[in-house]
């Protein structure tokens, strides 16, 4: 997964294409906050039913 300033600038983008190949996620779940990168993994780990290690790579993949 990227870095918190990498993924803070491109998060625009990946929200968007999130949403896009997951359906079931919304704006709540993707809600990128300074310091919150954790708590962000852990809502995408319950919403999608993924391993904290798979979130990092779909993340890293987009």
């Amino acid at each position: 997964m990227a870095n918190t300033t990498e993924l803070k600038g491109n998060w625009a983008e990946l929200k968007g294409k999130l949403k896009q190949q997951f359906a079931t996620l919304t704006d709540d779940d993707l809600l990128f906050a300074e310091g919150k990168k954790d708590e962000l993994v852990g809502r995408l780990q319950t919403k999608l039913g993924k391993s904290k290690e798979e979130i990092h790579k779909l993340i890293g993949e987009i």
